[in-house]
């Protein structure tokens, strides 16, 4: 499809509404596809692997208080010791930085870990119960304002 306008101020809203319109007419198929629905899009790959929840827990370092910052080797036995317990098949920790506004108002910048936890949609409710707690204890041990969480659900294929 070929749109071709002058170009005048005027029709630059044209334009966009114009662009906006083809962008729409292919959206539903795509979104189909991430739904897991038996819409058009639904291939074989779509459905490999078995239905997971993803959980994703994003910890900040930087003490509200002003004490030290959260060190890796701190971090990494809070893992050993909080979170490998009740996920002992497996887990991925990623370093970050990110930025948050605090219960003051201020914009906080800070390095970060995001912790990806997988695990069968069949134990949602009692994995909730452990990633409550390893949010709940890593606020108390090193003076967080809170721990934010993730959750989606995926399929997964090991």
């Amino acid at each position: 499809m070929a749109l071709t306008l002058p170009r005048t101020s005027g029709n630059r809203l044209a334009v966009a509404v114009a662009v906006t319109a083809v962008l729409a007419v292919g959206a539903p198929a795509a979104y189909a596809s991430l739904d897991g629905g038996d819409g058009p899009a639904t291939t074989a790959a779509a459905q490999r692997g078995k239905p997971y929840a993803e959980t994703r827990l994003f910890f900040g370092t930087e003490r509200p208080d002003g004490g030290p910052a959260v060190t890796d080797k701190q971090f990494m036995a809070f893992v050993d010791k909080e979170v490998t317990p009740g996920f002992p098949d497996g887990l991925t920790v990623q370093d970050g930085r990110g930025q948050w506004r605090d219960a003051g108002g201020r914009i906080e910048r800070e390095r970060s870990y995001e912790l990806i936890l997988l695990y069968p949609v069949a134990e949602v409710r009692e994995r909730d119960v452990l990633i409550e707690e390893i949010r709940s204890d890593y606020e108390k041990a090193f003076a967080q304002e809170s721990v934010a969480r993730l959750d989606e659900r995926t399929r997964v294929d090991f």
